[in-house]
């Protein structure tokens, strides 16, 4: 009797549960900080976007002012009827520069429901707007703009000055800008928001070692709101000081939640009542 002997069985192998759970735990992480870096990335191509379109603007209107010999009134949210505008003019009288008051016409805030001190994107050819025709930065918040109206000596220096071509050019450089001024910090003497806020006098910014620009220097302000521009934020009182219509900024690095003052992405950049004399100087726009 022949006897057969079974061949031999090759084991089978392959993946636990555990073994699988790993590998995909594993993927999980690699993808996790994919996706991370990719976002970082995304959010500093935003933020150096912001900042070119930030510069654009700023040689736009020194350009206006060259052509025009005045420096452009911001606009508003809406179209007036008196004078009439449409998205993204500049808001403006022949007799009295900038229609509206000093709050918020030339500084920026709200009135009722309209936003004031946007950039005059149409009136500057600024590109970069939305379907309204604002201009907005990288993350499409519409991009702020405070000029100056106060100016020093008052007695010689009838206002408007800066956005009036005639005053400009009978006032000549000796007068300088006197309201503007951006800080370190909306209070550095105390965190509590918001109510210490109107603590800061524009004479003071709180203190002159919180000042970054003091009255005198500065012409004007562009200004974006950040990524988290739309988002009102009741305890940020730094980025608060910046649309709260006053004429007080706040300009520092970005800073967290954690903050004492709060979350700050605002971008900021100016204009210097030297720069813009030299500029009009070396046009023969002045004297």
């Amino acid at each position: 009797m022949q006897v057969r002997r079974a061949a031999p069985q090759t084991a089978v192998t392959g993946f636990s549960l555990v073994e699988l759970a790993i590998v995909l735990g594993i993927v999980g992480i690699l993808m996790l900080s994919l996706m991370s870096t990719l976002s970082s990335q995304v959010e500093q191509r935003n933020f150096d976007d912001t900042r070119r379109r930030l510069e654009q603007a700023r040689e736009l209107l020194i350009g206006f002012a060259i052509i025009n010999g005045r420096m452009p009134c911001p606009a508003r949210s809406v179209a007036t009827a008196s004078p009439v505008t449409v998205a993204g003019d500049e808001v403006v009288t022949t007799a009295t520069g900038c229609i509206g008051d000093t709050v918020t016409d030339y500084y920026g805030g709200v009135s009722g429901a309209v936003t004031l001190g946007l950039l005059p994107a149409r009136t500057i050819g600024f590109q970069q707007l939305d379907s309204a025709g604002f201009a907005v930065d990288a993350w499409g918040n519409r991009i702020r703009y405070a000029v100056a109206n106060l100016t020093t000596p008052s007695g010689s220096c009838p206002t408007p000055h800066f956005v009036n071509a005639a005053n400009l050019k009978t006032n000549g450089i000796s007068c300088q800008p006197n309201d503007l001024l951006i800080c370190k910090s909306a209070n550095p003497a105390t965190a509590a928001p918001p109510v210490a806020l109107p603590a800061i006098t524009a004479t003071t910014c709180g203190g002159g070692a919180n000042q970054i620009m003091a009255q005198g220097q500065v012409v004007a302000i562009v200004y974006s709101t950040g990524k988290n521009g739309g988002i009102p934020c009741a305890t940020c009182i730094d980025e608060l000081a910046n649309t709260n219509g006053d004429r007080v900024f706040v300009f520092h690095t970005p800073s967290s939640n954690n903050a004492a003052n709060g979350e700050f992405d605002d971008q900021m950049i100016w204009i210097t009542v030297g720069e813009l004399y030299g500029k009009l100087l070396a046009a023969g726009v002045l004297p």
